[in-house]
């Protein structure tokens, strides 16, 4: 793979579960990470002194906000000089089945699991457009292929970034920015962990691996797409879920 040392990426959500591990792989190859966090300073703190050796810096805000997206790109070029790889890996989940849903758990969803990714990809174009150069990685979900009962937010907004992904990558392609997408299926993280044990046995039956996947198998694809010699990828869904949806 190409050298990275001295590149700078913003993975949100980078504190824990795949955006630590996505963190990880890259300060392995000497890029130094700025990781978005929403609410906990004590975990965002423990991380920022954890890896303080690797340059890494943590930047609050809601993902949901144009404002707070558009203050956490300003903070990441101020503290940095500048902004490579650009990791929309932030979600979260409000399940209910659509009868019970409300608009408001609609829109929270949406808004931070697909217009994050818009409003950080936007706040940081023109700097990539500017050095013709740029990496975008969403994090999708094997839940925006197939659905998933009680989860029409969730589904929608995973689906939804499909669609933006091969957008971005059409008005960007010939400036040197690749925009891709991975989509994990159930993965081993504090979410799933949650899962009851007779739950848990029927999800893993139904994958064809036998197993759920580990964050570093997500975080690896991830390197691969934001390495300088996979420019002459874009555009593209990267599924890591054992089989599951084929």
């Amino acid at each position: 793979m190409a050298e990275m040392n001295g590149q700078v990426a913003l993975v949100t959500g980078g504190i824990r579960g795949i955006g630590l591990a996505i963190c990880e792989r890259l300060m392995n190859r000497g890029v130094h990470v700025a990781a978005g966090y929403s609410s906990n300073r004590d975990a965002a703190q423990q991380f920022a002194d954890k890896y303080a050796d690797h340059g890494v810096t943590v930047h609050q805000g809601n993902i949901g906000s144009n404002e707070d997206c558009e203050r956490v790109i300003a903070e990441v070029l101020e503290q940095h000089g500048q902004l490579d790889v650009l990791v929309n890996n932030a979600g979260v989940t409000v399940d209910k089945t659509m009868r019970k849903m409300t608009p408001e758990e609609w829109d929270k969803v949406i808004h931070i699991n697909l217009s994050g990714a818009f409003y950080l990809s936007r706040a940081i174009l023109q700097h990539m457009l500017d050095r013709n150069y740029g990496r975008i990685v969403n994090i999708s979900s094997v839940i925006g292929s197939s659905g998933a009962f009680g989860q029409a937010n969730y589904a929608s907004a995973k689906s939804g970034l499909f669609g933006l992904t091969m957008s971005m990558a059409l008005e960007t392609a010939s400036k040197g920015i690749t925009v891709n997408s991975v989509t994990p299926g159930y993965i081993s993280t504090d979410m799933t962990a949650g899962v009851p044990g007779n739950v848990m046995d029927k999800l893993i039956a139904r994958i064809p691996v036998g197993r759920l996947g580990e964050p570093n198998e997500v975080a690896r694809v991830v390197e691969f797409l934001a390495d300088p010699e996979s420019g002459y990828i874009t555009g593209q869904v990267y599924p890591v879920n054992g089989g599951l949806y084929m």
